[in-house]
């Protein structure tokens, strides 16, 4: 495994390996403190390509004033290890002046899709994402890149910004990875106290419970479905509500409340952020809704 810092070298590097006959270029993008998640998108991308690729950079435009760019969690030498163990050929770790050497003029957007969910509550981080993954697919070209649909609006976001802009790149994309009590990993947990951690496990069994109620054709309607989320959150006291929406997907455009949610014609997205003390987390399922009836 090769460790890389300026953009001149990894391009370098990838034309050798392009060169040599190699096979397909997979990349995966991170911004470090890597775990469980990050590995199986490693090993996911060492199954399709020849050659992979990680780049770990903590992208400063993607973060609010008041939000953690500065204490975000970092330890590189940990993140090379799990690198390695997992296969990765070339890790790409520019500093904030390799990336960024100049005051930033240019940016890439994306309208409507980011005007929910995390895109509400957090403006401009989208715009932040889409701009440094722009940069790191015109530098590394590769032809795979892998995500976790942890974060789901990340997801439908840059495969809309590789559709609109013609972009030789398949976005792939990967399952949650969960903890075995059901908490979806994240570089964040680490800041959870104990007491936290445990009250974060209404996430996953809030989702679980509102699929359960669907199945069993106790909840149709849209408005039902997300009563009954904010409902079980709402009974960890830590739990701080962001949001708690259900819409369609990958548009990510909303229901109406009353409307059953078979009606919705595809997939379906139920997502959550909720803050537990200091600490904010996201969750989803992507689903397509089906009658009761259908299911026994």
């Amino acid at each position: 495994m090769r460790v890389i810092r300026t953009i001149a070298e990894l391009r370098e590097a990838l034309e050798y390996m392009r060169q040599g006959g190699h096979g397909p270029i997979g990349f995966v993008p991170t911004m470090g403190y890597l775990h469980e998640g990050h590995a199986s998108l490693l090993r996911k991308a060492g199954e399709k390509s020849g050659t992979v690729v990680m780049s770990i950079f903590v992208n400063p435009l993607q973060f609010g004033p008041n939000e953690d760019f500065a204490s975000y969690p970092r330890d590189e030498q940990r993140d090379l290890a799990l690198a390695e163990r997992e296969g990765a050929d070339l890790v790409f770790i520019p500093s904030v002046e390799e990336m960024y050497p100049q005051p930033i003029r240019t940016g890439v957007s994306v309208s409507s899709l980011t005007s929910q969910l995390c895109g509400a509550s957090r403006p401009g981080h989208f715009d932040g994402v889409t701009t440094v993954v722009s940069k790191l697919f015109h530098i590394v070209q590769p032809d795979y890149a892998f995500f976790g649909l942890k974060d789901a609006q990340q997801v439908a976001v840059l495969r809309r910004m590789v559709s609109d802009l013609n972009m030789n790149v398949d976005i792939i994309s990967c399952p949650i990875v969960r903890e075995e009590d059901g908490l979806a990993l994240s570089s964040r947990n680490v800041y959870l106290s104990s007491e936290e951690r445990r009250q974060a496990l209404v996430l996953s069994r809030s989702l679980r419970e509102v699929r359960q109620a669907m199945e069993e054709g106790s909840i149709r309607t849209v408005d039902e479905a997300r009563a009954l989320l904010v409902s079980v959150i709402s009974e960890s006291p830590l739990a701080v509500i962001d949001y708690a929406e259900i819409l369609t997907f990958p548009d990510l455009e909303e229901l109406e409340g009353g409307s059953r949610l078979t009606d919705a014609g595809g997939e379906v997205i139920m997502a959550l952020a909720v803050k537990f003390g200091r600490t904010r987390l996201i969750d989803n399922n992507v689903f397509i809704p089906k009658e009761a009836h259908a299911l026994v």
